[in-house]
């Protein structure tokens, strides 16, 4: 399923954490051109090596989400249409960063 999330897009990297960790996924992320930068899962017999710095940025990523989840009606999703959801996320994006 993580791969159909992914879509067409071709990003440079694809940050995620040890839940997606697999060598499907890794293979097809690396065919596309995206180095996948996985932590290891621990119960991994052979370790993949990755770029740890570029790893810690995943915690931004998480931490903008968990802001935006702040928001009643971004974290039930009120909105049918997905232009307005987008607008309401973009509005709270602005008062989150602005304060």
């Amino acid at each position: 399923m993580a791969l159909e999330l992914v879509g067409q897009m071709a990003p440079r990297l694809c940050l995620a954490d040890a839940a997606y960790d697999s060598d499907a996924i890794r293979t097809a992320l690396k065919v596309r051109g995206t180095t996948p930068v996985i932590h290891n899962n621990p119960t991994r017999k052979h370790f993949h090596a990755f770029d740890r710095k570029a790893y810690r940025m995943r915690n931004v990523i998480e931490r903008t989400f968990s802001r935006l989840k702040d928001f009643r009606r971004i974290a039930t999703r009120y909105d049918k249409l997905a232009t307005v959801f987008l607008s309401a996320i973009q509005l709270a994006s602005v008062v989150c960063y602005w304060l």
